[in-house]
Parts: C-alpha cells; structure tokens; sequence
C-alpha cells in the first residue's frame, strides 16, 4: 500500500468517525470543494447540497461501515468508488400539550 493510498484510507476513517460523532464541520472539511457524489436514484451533487442535506437530518444517529471497493491514484489525482451502508435514528419530537380550556 503506497503512503497515498494508506492517507486516503485513512480520511475515510475519520469521515467514518466525525460523522458517527456528529461532527458535521469535521466532514466538510475533510472534502474538496470541487468534490461530486454519485448515489443511486439521484443526480450527482456536491459539497453545498451535501451539507445541506445532513443539517436537515439534525442530530439523527448515525451508524454505519464503509467498504472501498476501489482505489486508483493518478499522479496528483485520484478517485474512489466506495459503498457506505448507513443506519440513521430520528429522535421522536417532544412537544408539550397546551393546557385545557373551558
């Protein structure tokens, strides 16, 4: 394993464990500005919509496991195709009841 490939390998750790921690700031800065997502059913986003999208989720748990199924290093580029399986838990909303009136 090349030093670079052990790096990357290694910001997905941290990606995995900032975002298990809820540490959203963490994975943002962990990303390119000019990085894109590719999921199934939807079209390709980036960093913006990304972020977005995970402070709509709140403070969901999250668990999850990451398995990269590919890696290749280009000179001073690189790309990954790797399959994230995670498991989020809404927290139920508590409200108060108003009182009764009569």
């Amino acid at each position: 394993m090349t030093a670079d490939e052990r790096a990357i390998r290694e910001l997905v750790a941290t990606w995995m464990a900032a975002s298990r921690a809820g540490d959203l700031d963490t994975v943002l800065g962990l990303m390119t500005e000019d990085v894109v997502f590719m999921v199934p059913g939807r079209e390709p986003f980036g960093k913006e919509a990304f972020a977005d999208e995970s402070r709509g989720m709140g403070e969901a748990p999250l668990e999850g496991t990451s398995d990269i199924r590919e890696l290749r290093i280009l000179g001073d580029w690189a790309f990954m195709r790797n399959h994230i399986e995670i498991s989020l838990t809404r927290r139920a909303e508590t409200r108060s009841a108003a009182p009764a009136t009569r």
